[in-house]
């Protein structure tokens, strides 16, 4: 899957943003997970995301669009790129200054956050540090592009955004029986730490210091 981008995800985004959501709870039931089994998230959970720029999303540029050439595509930033700010908007607009579905297909989502997350304060057991951290939320991968390591995709761009931030810490959670991405935060270096708890449950807690890179 070549010709992926990374950016921050704007309210036309939200329909494939939601159908995601749905196609992971899905999945989540079928592996007999409880965890998105009551309605979270919600599209007002999304809206806030957007609202408050939160949400991010890997796309698939696309390669048959008539109109489209070479110097066009290359406007696209890689998922594995190197950029000067935060999240790179390199992207096709539409007239409305958003990106055209006619050439890339949302294919992950999450919510990157830097205001911290109220339930770690309460957190069963010990971070590894006191320093200020980022967190993600609402982490989903499109049915049709599992298998291609866009979680950990997902994780490493996050890292990417903190680093250049200066933050050091980066924390996650997750339910006890979400196998695939106990699996993802266990080979990308996540050290468990205790457990959160939220109104829909306890959550597993984890956390990964970030390197300066240097």
């Amino acid at each position: 899957m070549k010709n992926r981008c990374f950016r921050t995800a704007t309210p036309a985004d939200m329909p494939r943003i939601l159908e995601i959501i749905r196609q992971a709870q899905r999945r989540m039931a079928a592996a007999g997970s409880l965890q998105w089994q009551d309605g979270y998230p919600a599209p007002a959970n999304i809206a806030s995301d957007l609202a408050h720029g939160y949400g991010h999303v890997i796309c698939r540029s696309g390669q048959d669009t008539p109109k489209r050439g070479q110097d066009e595509a290359a406007k696209l930033v890689p998922a594995n790129a190197t950029a000067g700010k935060d999240s790179p908007d390199e992207r096709y607009p539409d007239a409305n200054g958003n990106p055209d579905p006619a050439v890339e297909t949302i294919l992950a989502y999450g919510a990157i956050v830097f205001d911290g997350e109220p339930a770690y304060e309460a957190l069963d057991g010990t971070w590894l540090t006191d320093s200020p951290y980022v967190v993600v939320h609402r982490l989903a991968v499109a049915d049709e592009a599992l298998g291609h390591g866009l979680g950990t995709e997902f994780l490493n761009r996050t890292e990417q955004l903190a680093r250049r931030r200066g933050i050091g810490s980066f924390r996650i959670d997750t339910n006890f029986d979400n196998l695939r991405m106990l699996h993802i935060l266990s080979k990308n270096g996540f050290t468990r730490c205790g457990k959160v708890v939220y109104r829909s449950g306890e959550r597993e807690a984890f956390e990964k210091r970030i390197d300066s890179g240097e």
